[in-house]
């Protein structure tokens, strides 16, 4: 099993997924962030069905990384919830993944 992690963030805008992607390198928090732009979105927000459009930041990073990263981002994302999950990469490159890790010391 790997100790890398693919991080799933959403927000409002590029800008405000540059910026957090930015942050997160200079911090050493991630390998690499990769936005998707525009994407729409439909939720439930305080008792009220919301249609918008978002980015979607992605990011690479090891399980130690985490809880920083989260906290991080829920001091300078601009939702109230912020979206941030992470999922478990089982497998991969090999080389790619030591390269992630590598980033992060």
């Amino acid at each position: 099993m790997s100790n890398i992690k693919l991080g799933y963030i959403t927000c409002k805008s590029t800008k405000e997924a540059n910026t957090i992607a930015s942050i997160l390198l200079d911090k050493k928090l991630i390998a690499c962030g990769n936005i998707i732009p525009k994407i729409h979105s439909i939720f439930k927000w305080k008792n009220k069905i919301v249609k918008t459009t978002e980015n979607i930041l992605l990011v690479k990073t090891n399980v130690n990384k985490v809880k920083k990263i989260i906290s991080v981002v829920c001091k300078i994302h601009s939702y109230e919830n912020p979206c941030i999950v992470f999922l478990d990469l089982q497998k991969g490159n090999k080389t790619f993944m030591n390269w992630v890790n590598s980033c992060l010391k």
